[in-house]
């Protein structure tokens, strides 16, 4: 997979449309080309890519034995810059070891262009060879290994080097912006198609996917390419076992042996010298290192391999067509690793490099080379004190910050899974195992368990497992305040194989103290002893504002106050580096009162509605950000309007200034008066604020803080009662509008806590449901709810039991819990591992490095029964939501679930990789799942985001000038914002795809379809690839893409992905959900458009029925798929049919469209009439060769094939589309795009938020 070089080589062309590219592809500001032959687009996507600035000239590159290339620089660009484009181009890609030369001499890689002296347009570039070292001999041969790997799809399979998975390019057979391209000359043209071109498209759905189907297979999750088979260069390279060379032979310039296995079964021998590679004589029995004859000596092992092997020349020459036949954004690394919940059955492949990665640099060995070991803290906290007082300096700070997060995200994961799997030795090992703590790669990592009684009295593991959570919260609150001279940890929390491992990078000299050394502020045992320190205070006060903190006063263990402006678990510690340091952040934010039953406390009449309180399995709920801000916003509402009506009388006292006085003194008065009424901590102006401390047992408070502490127990009740009573009914109301629309678990819980609901409200969002009105139209709330309680309560379940499972019974006991879960076969056999039987002995050692005490074969005891009690059990704990049910196949029964659903949802959870193959989960004769099945546990991983402050507020701005309707400068805006973006993170970043998304829709809106198909394709990988190939944004980016390519005349292409998406939606939601309506409308619009009316009929009357159920009978969404029937049986000429669904579409219109006053009427009129105007007059008419105005083509129209009509009419879908994107892109809080008369109108679009 290629890393951090092709993750520039994307660039700036993630926002350009190919066919509006110079034919050497312009990337990010920089050009390459050849000087002597011009180069297909395929072949310049090859180009690098940095963005830049200034003046850009051109420098001629001159390789050994190749032509000269011409590259677009810009002055402030690193000669490294240019040399990781030549590693990348398809004539220089096989190179490592180089440098350039101006002029003779010798160019600095770390040089800006500017400062090269004689530099300018034109300039020759020499690439100089250079000689090897043991490290460049190492990097080439790394090197090497990408290149052959670079289409093996193993590596995003099995989660390493940020590969990741994308399969549009399957779906449509190839890049769908090229082909437009290349059908259309390079002219932007919608393609016509002719009556039998259209008849002659095959556009058959999978029968899994037409309506009413209940197959669910997982095979489709992955599709194959035509072209999948592999081409194979070598048979093996390995490294020899004459390694190292002795003392004669490196005098002579050896370096290192490789051991060769060439695919004409050959085995030879090379040694990597220092100037080059070459074979020698040795064999495996006899060391030999002089010469081979005929004497070979090649720069690099591309071109030597060429010379003595016909199949590798050939193979490698395939596979670089087919690399650079792939969309850059296949290719570039992702900046955090996405997994796959299931992988196909695949080969072990023999790789000296990979094995090399796993067994010596890795796993332990890297604190031991001198020179590897990166200082994780001093990198992190030098990026936070780089210059940013211009937004130059300011960009190339945020640029530092999120790589070296992302590096250390990459690292604390490797670290975290060593420390679980038993590979790194802890600094204490002679504590019980989840007491122990490590150090690996200058990174602290320790388990979330209750090791010391510290949560004794908050919920004991449970709180740990918590607090780690909380934690990490914190230190996303107090390192997006950048507060200058104030430090947070890097920190990164793990979930793996059952076990919370928390990673952070270290405080310099803080091992070397003991644990009350250094501790200048908080306190080290929940308050018992606590200390202040006048530089943290003025510090945390200058958080204390933003993140809504009190300051406030508490007694230590002599009873004296100590003035606090956090949390008193909040650590403060001064590093060796003289840094101040703030730690333990877990709460950070408020107690949250609905689930902390206090004494003698009165509750809110909301909350004993809902039977709050409630008990629960710990001590720290806290309430979301979310929440906090939400609830401010609210008491500010509150406040003004309190002001307002009190001083509503209160008005100008005429010309007589003590009467003035006078009525400022009264103005003061009631501001002072609201102020205390609303619970403000000032008494001159709305300044709300929370004490995290004021529901801690264990705190105590000296006499004068009595009074603030009554007013923050008001203010928390006031903010839990507002959670129920206002934050949840806002959520099922925006429901309910289709404002928001949940798939899936995930993005149930990404609205969630949007609105500032825990999870752990789910119960109660479930009880919510069922009491409402309206409930029948959020039953697929409803059930992705009851959904996510089972999977997060068997989430819970698994947890404990992996805890105690040994790791040669991973698999058996992953397994046979998916059977106790999702199969219908009654009685699972557990199998346990073949030596669980030979040795007591054995496993009595691994019993005594258990985290748990229970037998490490617990697992094995589990059945379905035991299974579904102890879910109910959990969910009525966790969730205080009760299922009246006898087992899990009455559950899905009863809730109308998917088990492949469930499925999905807790092998996401907990990081379980499964076969990709089809799963019998209702066979009452065998069970579903084998050991075999389940291939691999992979983390999940937590850590904080890094924002770009300039590209949001640029991005901001582009979005407000938009609902302007100001959609130009938009474009403007939104490409500089996309500029800033790739700055920061790079050419792969969900970021950017957000602002694709938008800046795709724009201009398709206007008029240029091919670009904003380039845009959006562009806009499918990213999401595929960054957030998973099956998550909901995918599903929703595909229908949009689908919904472009229709407009370009790509019927076909259009159609495979509407159906993929279809597909998607099936396995993640089923097929009652109102989203469902929306693709089968479109699915039936294209199908119509390509004379398949019977299939249209099929996927269009379901819209229909499914829109009836969600939408009511009597509502515009009805109406509209009324409509789309009735044309389809007017194309199948039954015009009584026809007729009766047009009378319906008739009556809701009248019923619900108030016919307009005819001033209104001749306003709208008049207003439509000058939109077309200024169009007509902004757009020129095409030319044909002469120069002429030539005809202008149309895609196909049902409607006019069927009815000989002559004059040219629009297809339906594209004839309204851009007017329902428009008013979408008009929505403040991008909610639900506008219902027209089109299927493309129907389309559910969220507008892109950069939070």
């Amino acid at each position: 997979m290629v890393s951090e070089r092709e993750t520039q080589a994307a660039g700036d062309r993630v926002g350009e449309s190919p066919c509006e590219q110079d034919p050497t592809v312009m990337t990010e500001g920089k050009e390459l080309k050849n000087v002597s032959e011009s180069q297909s687009p395929h072949e310049s996507s090859e180009a690098a890519t940095i963005q830049t600035s200034g003046s850009m000239f051109n420098v001629k590159v001159q390789m050994p034995g190749s032509d000269v290339l011409d590259i677009q620089v810009s002055p402030k660009e690193l000669v490294q810059e240019i040399i990781q484009v030549l590693m990348e181009h398809e004539d220089s890609c096989h190179r490592t070891c180089f440098s350039l030369q101006h002029e003779g001499n010798v160019l600095d890689n770390f040089a800006e262009l500017r400062s090269v002296e004689g530099l300018k347009d034109g300039s020759l570039l020499k690439v100089i060879e250079e000689p090897y070292t043991i490290r460049e001999a190492r990097i080439h041969i790394r090197h090497f290994r990408d290149l052959l790997k670079n289409l093996d799809p193993t590596d995003a399979y099995n989660g390493v080097d940020c590969s990741s998975l994308s399969f549009l390019s399957v779906l449509s057979e190839g890049d769908i912006a090229d082909r437009t391209c290349h059908e259309n000359n390079g002219k932007k043209k919608k393609r016509s198609f002719t009556e039998q071109e259209l008849e002659s498209i095959d556009c058959s759905p999978p029968d899994y996917i037409l309506p009413g189907c209940a197959e669910r297979p997982l095979a489709p999750l992955q599709p194959l390419n035509a072209d999948c088979k592999p081409l194979q260069c070598l048979k093996a390279l390995m490294m020899s076992g004459w390694n190292p060379p002795p003392g004669n032979r490196k005098m002579h310039g050896d370096l290192m042996y490789l051991s060769v296995f060439t695919m004409e079964d050959h085995h030879i021998h090379i040694t990597a010298s220092n100037r080059g590679f070459y074979i020698n004589q040795s064999t495996d029995d006899i060391f030999n290192p002089k010469p081979a004859n005929p004497s070979h000596l090649c720069h690099s092992l591309v071109e030597l391999l060429g010379l003595i092997s016909p199949a590798f020349k050939k193979n490698f020459t395939a596979l670089q067509k087919k690399r650079i036949h792939r969309h850059p954004l296949e290719r570039i690394a992702t900046p955090f690793q996405t997994y796959t919940w299931t992988a196909p059955s695949t080969n072990h492949i023999m790789d000296y490099v990979r094995a090399e990665d796993v067994y010596t640099s890795r796993l332990g060995y890297e604190e031991h080379i001198p020179g590897h070991t990166r200082d994780w803290n001093e990198e992190l906290q030098t990026t936070k004190e780089l210059p940013h007082d211009s937004s130059t300096d300011q960009l190339l700070r945020e640029r530092a910050t999120f790589k070296i997060h992302s590096d250390f995200v990459a690292a604390s994961t490797r670290g975290a899974m060593a420390v679980v799997d038993g590979n790194v030795m802890a600094i204490n090992p002679g504590e019980e195992v989840k007491m122990q703590m490590f150090i690996w790669n200058n990174i602290f990592f320790s388990f979330s368990f209750d090791v010391r009684d510290h949560y004794k009295e908050l919920g004991g593991d449970e709180a740990a497992h918590v607090a780690a959570g909380h934690d990490l919260k914190g230190v996303q609150a107090y390192s997006s305040l950048d507060i200058e001279d104030l430090y947070v940890l890097g920190t990164v929390v793990l979930d793996y194989r059952g076990h919370r491992v928390t990673a952070q990078s270290i405080i310099p000299g803080i091992l070397d103290r003991k644990e009350d050394q250094g501790v200048m502020y908080g306190s080290i045992d929940f308050g018992k002893t606590v200390s202040s320190d006048a530089k943290y205070l003025a510090l945390l006060q200058k958080a204390s504002k933003p993140l809504r903190i009190q300051k406030h006063s508490v007694l230590n263990e002599k009873d004296e106050p100590v003035v606090l402006c956090s949390s008193v678990e909040c650590k403060g510690i001064v590093g060796n580096d003289g840094r101040y340091y703030i730690l333990d952040l877990l709460r950070t934010f408020p107690p949250d009162l609905n689930f902390l039953a206090l004494d003698k406390e009165e509750v809110p009449e909301e909350c004993r509605k809902l039977q709050f309180p409630r008990t629960y399995q710990h001590k720290l709920c806290c309430l979301r950000p979310e929440l906090v801000e939400s609830f401010v916003q609210h008491k500010y509402t509150q406040f003004m309007n309190l002001v307002m009506d009190r001083t509503h009388d209160i008005g100008t006292f005429g010309e007589n200034n003590l009467s003035k006085d006078a009525g400022e003194r009264e103005e003061v008065n009631i501001i002072r008066d609201v102020c205390r009424e609303v619970g403000s901590v000032s008494d001159v102006v709305f300044d709300l604020r929370f004490n995290p401390d004021v529901c801690s047992s264990v705190v105590k408070f000296p006499e004068s803080e009595k009074e603030a502490n009554q007013l923050q127990r008001r203010l928390l009740k006031e903010a839990s009662a507002f959670l129920l009573s206002v934050q949840i009914p806002n959520f099922i109301k925006e429901c309910l509008h289709y404002g928001t629309v949940p798939l899936d678990g995930a993005t149930l819980t990404e609205a969630l806590h949007a609105h500032g609901i825990n999870i752990r409200y789910l119960g109660a969002v479930a009880v919510v449901l069922e009491q409402s009105a309206d409930g029948h139209l959020l039953d697929h709330i409803y059930r992705i709810v009851v959904g996510e309680i089972v999977t997060r309560s068997a989430k819970k379940i698994l947890r404990r039991y992996l805890q105690g499972t040994e790791m040669s019974a991973l698999s058996a006991a992953a397994s046979h819990f998916l059977n106790c879960f999702v199969s219908s076969y009654p009685n699972p056999v557990a199998h346990l591992p073949p030596d669980e039987l030979v040795s007591r002995r054995r496993k009595g050692k691994r019993r005594l490095r258990s985290t748990e005490s229970a037998d490490a074969t617990v697992w094995s005891s589990l059945t379905p029964l035991e299974l579904w009690k102890q879910i109910k059990t959990e969910s009525s704990h966790s969730f205080h939501f009760s299922f009246i049910c006898d087992g899990m196949d009455q559950l899905v029964e009863k809730f109308k679930l998917q088990k492949v659903s469930l499925l999905r949802e807790l092998c996401m959870k907990t990081g379980i990789q499964i076969l990709l193959r089809e799963y019998n989960f209702e066979s009452r004769h065998k069970p579903a799942f084998t050991e075999e099945d389940v291939l691999n546990m992979f983390p999940v991983v937590k850590h904080s985001h890094i924002k770009s402050k300039e590209a949001t507020r640029v991005f901001q701005t582009a979005q407000a000038n938009i609902q302007q309707g100001n959609l130009k400068d938009g474009v403007v805006l939104l490409n500089e914002a996309l500029t800033l973006l790739n700055n920061v993170y790079g050419a792969m970043h969900p970021d950017v795809g957000l602002c694709l998304r938008l800046l795709g829709k724009l201009k398709f809106i206007l008029g240029d379809v091919a670009a904003a198909l380039d845009i959006q394709q562009k806009t499918v990988i990213m999401t595929e690839r960054m957030l998973g190939y099956e998550h909901a944004n995918t599903i929703q980016e595909y229908i949009l893409l689908a919904l472009y390519c229709f407009a370009n005349g790509q019927l076909p292409v259009s159609l495979k992905l509407l159906y993929r998406a279809r597909y998607l939606m099936l396995l993640i939601a089923g097929e009652d959900h109102p989203t469902m309506a929306i693709l089968d409308s479109n699915i039936g619009v294209v199908l119509q458009a390509v004379l398949e009316w019977d299939l249209a009929l099929r996927f269009l009357e379901k819209a229909l029925e499914t829109s009836t159920k969600y939408h009511g009978a009597r509502s515009l969404q009805v109406a509209l798929s009324h409509h789309l029937v009735a044309l389809v049986y007017t194309s199948k000429v039954e015009f009584r049919s026809a007729m009766q669904h047009e009378k319906e579409t008739y009556t809701i219109y009248k019923t619900l469209i108030m016919p307009p006053e005819p001033a209104t009427l001749l306003e709208q009129l008049n207003l439509i009439n000058s939109i077309a105007l200024i169009n007509a007059r902004d757009k020129e008419p095409e030319k044909d060769t002469k120069g002429k105005p030539g005809p202008v083509e149309h895609k196909p129209n049902v409607n006019r094939v069927q009815s000989g009509e002559t004059a040219p009419r629009q297809p339906l879908i594209d004839r309204e589309a851009a007017g329902e994107s428009t008013n979408a892109e008009h929505n403040d809080q991008g909610a639900d795009c506008s219902q027209s008369s089109t299927a493309a109108s129907t389309m559910h679009c969220t507008e892109p938020h950069l939070s």
